[in-house]
Parts: structure tokens; sequence; C-alpha cells
């Protein structure tokens, strides 16, 4: 089902089913955090919907903020292969060129995604839109040698960006 879209006034007015309904994508099969901005109507801008909405995982606690982080897919991982993304998702990783990887970044992919997973306890988290293919797959290698509270920023920080992406596109800021 294709998310209705709605101009920033519009969303400022309707229903709160509707809202949440309109915003439950922006954060990975989190409504949650949907549900929680729904109570800071009205808002301004796009900016400040996404400063709010960002505020609202940054304050949620450790715990609900590692259920968000879980809930993105692995990036090219088994739920990209048997097609099980959100059209976010699918989106995103495609528009970076991760439904193009040659069998051997393919394997690389998959075995960092392990090796991140084992090291951190959640997946990698990169808002993909401007990188390609060679360019994620740098970056992944990189943060791999981070230590788990740098990698807890860097993904709710990455998770941010995503976020920010999927506003403007449903909200054509």
């Amino acid at each position: 089902m294709k998310a209705m879209h709605y101009t920033l006034d519009q969303l400022n007015r309707v229903s709160k089913d509707a809202f949440i309904a309109a915003l439950s994508g922006i954060f990975e099969h989190s409504p949650w955090v949907a549900e929680a901005a729904v109570e800071r109507r009205p808002f301004a801008s796009i900016d400040e919907l996404h400063r709010k909405m960002s505020r609202i995982v940054e304050t949620a606690g450790e715990e609900k903020q590692l259920a968000l982080i879980n809930a993105h897919p692995e990036l090219a991982g088994k739920a990209a292969v048997r097609g099980e993304l959100t059209a976010e998702s699918t989106r995103e990783q495609s528009g970076a060129g991760l439904d193009q990887c040659t069998q051997e970044e393919f394997d690389r992919l998959l075995q960092l995604n392990k090796a991140y997973r084992e090291k951190f306890g959640f997946p990698f988290i990169l808002a993909v839109r401007g990188y390609d293919r060679h360019g994620i797959i740098a970056n992944f290698e990189a943060r791999v040698n981070n230590s788990r509270a740098d990698e807890l920023r860097a993904s709710l920080d990455q998770i941010y960006r995503i976020a920010r992406f999927r506003l403007d596109e449903l909200l054509g800021g």
C-alpha cells in the first residue's frame, strides 16, 4: 500500500490515525515515533518535524533505540534477497546500486554484515543516498572497527538522515 502524500499544513490538520499512518514508515518499522510526534503538532517546517521526531528517538532510551536499529534490514542482506524490504528500503538500496553487486561484492557485504552483527549485536546502518556500492563497502569496512558506543551513535545519526530523506520525499521538501 502506497503512503498518501500530504503537505505539511495538511499533516498538521489530519486525524491522529491519518498522521500516524502517513509517518509510520519514516522510522523503519517503528510507528511509535509517529505516535509520539502526533502530540507535538503543529509543525512549522519539515526541519521542525524532523528535529522533534529525532528527539523522540534520542530520549526514548537505549532499549527502544536498539529496537529501532534492529528494525532496519542489513544492506544487501537476506531480506533484500528474499524481496522482504519495505518499499522505502528497497528504493534506497536499489538507488545505491546494491541490487547490482557482483558476486564478489555481494559476498563481501555478507561477510561484513556477519562480522558487524557479531561485534555490535545490531545491523550496520548507512543512509545510502549519495553512495555507490563501492563507497558503501568502504564505509562498512571502516566502521566495523569502531567501538560499540561509536556505532550506536553512528547508527542513530544515520537513521536520522534516512528519516530526513523520507520526510522530504513524503512532504516534497
